[in-house]
């Protein structure tokens, strides 16, 4: 059975971060919802409008194997300042369940508990003085069931990563594959074209 994955879209979330992660996630045939979390049209921090499949109440009703939180401010607040996200994340993490955000969004994770004594990453500045934390530069960090990442260039990397972790490498290469990503390579036309 394929895993289910919760994302829930705040007001001023990161929009490159939270679409990259549910389509990524999609392409590997694991099930996203997307949950508004004022049941309204999400508009993103730079502007772009995003349709969320239910409203976080309603996502609330279902079960998840994973709750994926993007970054993006202010969304990153509205997060924070949600009480159904905090009793979420640590439901989650009770019932040993992956917990996962990129960006600002590690704070979060913070916020609820779940980096005591733990490894992570997150946007520069945004676990800064969190007592517990161990902050690591890498472009993704896993500790346990806990994943966390840097911010909208590591987004891809997050997202196949998350792959991996539920569906398995072989399907995480599969997607990746498919996006045709470069190894670095620039044309050399490109380059001394001018």
């Amino acid at each position: 059975m394929m895993a289910k994955v919760l994302v829930p879209l705040a007001q001023g979330c990161e929009e490159l971060e939270a679409v990259t992660i549910i389509d990524l996630l999609r392409r590997a045939g694991i099930e996203v919802v997307a949950a508004g979390l004022d049941g309204q049209a999400v508009k993103a921090s730079r502007g772009v409008v995003l349709v969320p499949d239910c409203s976080f109440d309603e996502a609330l009703r279902q079960d998840y194997d994973m709750v994926v939180l993007p970054g993006g401010m202010p969304g990153m607040t509205h997060l924070k300042s949600d009480p159904r996200i905090l009793m979420l994340l640590r439901a989650m993490a009770g019932e040993g369940k992956y917990t996962a955000a990129i960006c600002a969004a590690p704070a979060v994770l913070a916020e609820a508990g779940l980096l005591e004594g733990k490894s992570a990453t997150c946007f520069p500045g945004f676990l800064d003085g969190r007592a517990g934390v161990k902050l690591d530069g890498a472009d993704v960090v896993i500790d346990g069931k806990v994943m966390t990442s840097r911010g909208p260039g590591t987004a891809m990397d997050f997202a196949l990563q998350l792959i991996e972790t539920l569906a398995g490498k072989a399907k995480r290469d599969e997607v990746e594959a498919g996006l045709q990503r470069p190894a670095g390579h620039i044309s050399a036309a490109l380059v001394s074209g001018r």
